[in-house]
């Protein structure tokens, strides 16, 4: 009997471990290869801010350099927590067509599945983001999109505006018009996109990310008022070598923003045709910011006798700022127009901005503003569902209502943008101000909002 006792107590744990292992389907795994293509992505995307800054900053008076690269810098801090607090839900959250909802707070649910996580809301059909990676990792590369976007606005208000105002101006910019928009074109049951939307196509961004971000620096520019040196004492660029590097980092960024927007490095079919939409996306971001480099150049040489550095790194970064929108869906040669055209459009842009004397103090809305729009609309004219299949046809496929779909994505990013970035600064204007006292714009926002120099004063410039 104590025998018999004995082996009963020592069988149940064996027992339970030979039914624990009865085999269970195993829950999907994410694709390696995959995962790792979008994690290198999403740190392209990153190093795209810092770039961001050196491209801005060199164009600064070297009083305000510190201050400029630190306006580009902070959003890293910034977005970096909100975005993992509410930022992600309210951007990609299954909710109402204009805004997502609350559930994925603080990252709740969000975790390390790869597919089901969007089950229970319409489309039906579509129950993950990217079905080959980790929702994390998905979360975590739309999150440097959320860092970059208001940084681009600073470009508009360099040298005169607070920085604990801007800090607060960013927090609630990427809030209440950076998430609705991302919501509204990338997320499931959002208002404008393929997820059961409009149809609007923004592959990676020039709705939600250049023409939000440029309109809102046109209103900055406006409400905010001009520099007490503009404009008729002006300074150059204190530091060329600085715009090269800043434009040279974006452009190798933005092979990860526009080729990581494939969500997979993995090929597809279109049809009878093989399809990689990273590749794709890749080689039409370089050809594109070579055509518009190109075409800057060119137009600097005929009309103003040479062409400058300065002006071949603008050009590179219209021309990534128009193909954007287009990358994944629009061929080699489509590309080359897409740079060409938004390059000319975004030249005269910059000229026509001057003779309105609007303190947009380094072209940030004739840049990602203009170029974001045409890009849009260059989307919905070369767009062929040869490239992607899961896009749609545009006007020269005989689509001739994608021209008007885009037409309505525009006009919603411009009333979204415009709207909210004038009720934000007219907040902020009434509470902590917006502007720094005239003697210390005079004097250099580094030493009166930072406490240090980015040079030695025996080399910086002085006010005049």
């Amino acid at each position: 009997m104590i025998g018999a006792i004995t082996l009963l107590f020592l069988g149940g744990p064996l027992m339970g471990n030979a039914f624990a292992q009865t085999p269970t389907a195993a829950p999907p795994t994410a694709d390696t290869g995959d995962t790792a293509f979008m994690l290198i992505s999403a740190a392209l995307v990153l190093l795209m801010t810092p770039g961001l800054a050196f491209f801005y900053g060199g164009f600064v008076r070297s009083r305000n350099i510190l201050n400029t690269l630190m306006m580009s810098f902070v959003l890293m801090a910034i977005v970096g927590v909100t975005w993992i607090l509410w930022g992600y839900s309210l951007a990609f959250a299954p909710g109402l067509p204009f805004i997502g909802g609350l559930q994925w707070f603080g990252l709740n649910g969000v975790g390390l599945e790869i597919t089901d996580y969007l089950k229970g809301s319409n489309p039906a059909e579509v129950v993950s983001y990217a079905g080959t990676i980790p929702h994390q990792a998905f979360m975590i590369y739309q999150a440097m999109f959320a860092i970059i976007t208001p940084a681009l606005i600073s470009g508009a208000i360099v040298e005169r505006m607070s920085f604990r105002a801007y800090s607060l101006f960013v927090l609630l910019w990427s809030t209440f018009v950076y998430a609705p928009l991302a919501h509204m074109v990338w997320a499931k049951g959002g208002f404008l996109g393929l997820y059961g939307g409009l149809g609007a196509l923004d592959f990676a961004g020039g709705t939600v990310v250049h023409i939000s971000s440029g309109v809102s620096a046109l209103v900055a520019a406006i409400v905010l008022g001009p520099r007490k040196t503009h404009p008729d004492r002006l300074s150059p660029p204190h530091n060329v070598p600085f715009i090269l590097l800043g434009a040279a980092l974006l452009w190798f960024g933005w092979f990860g923003f526009n080729a990581g927007s494939a969500l997979s490095a993995g090929s597809g079919t279109s049809g009878s045709l093989v399809t990689n939409l990273a590749t794709t996306a890749f080689v039409a971001t370089n050809t594109a910011a070579a055509a518009a480099a190109l075409m800057w150049l060119i137009l600097e040489s005929v009309l103003r006798g040479k062409p400058t550095a300065v002006g071949a790194a603008t050009g590179a970064v219209a021309g990534l700022v128009g193909i954007t929108p287009a990358a994944g869906f629009v061929t080699p040669l489509s590309a080359i127009l897409v740079g060409f055209i938004t390059a000319f459009a975004c030249f005269y842009a910059v000229s026509f901005k001057h003779k309105l004397q609007i303190d947009d103090a380094l072209d940030t809305y004739p840049v990602h503003g203009v170029g974001g729009t045409v890009g849009a609309i260059l989307t919905a004219i070369f767009a062929t569902t040869q490239v992607n299949g899961g896009g749609k046809d545009g006007v020269l496929r005989g689509n001739l209502g994608e021209l008007g779909v885009e037409l309505v994505a525009i006009a919603v990013a411009y009333l979204i943008a415009g709207v909210g970035t004038w009720i934000i600064l007219k907040i902020i204007d009434a509470t902590v101000g917006l502007r720094v006292k005239e003697e210390a714009e005079l004097q250099g926002l580094d030493i009166n909002e930072h406490g240090e120099e980015g040079y030695n004063s025996e080399f910086g410039d002085r006010p005049t």
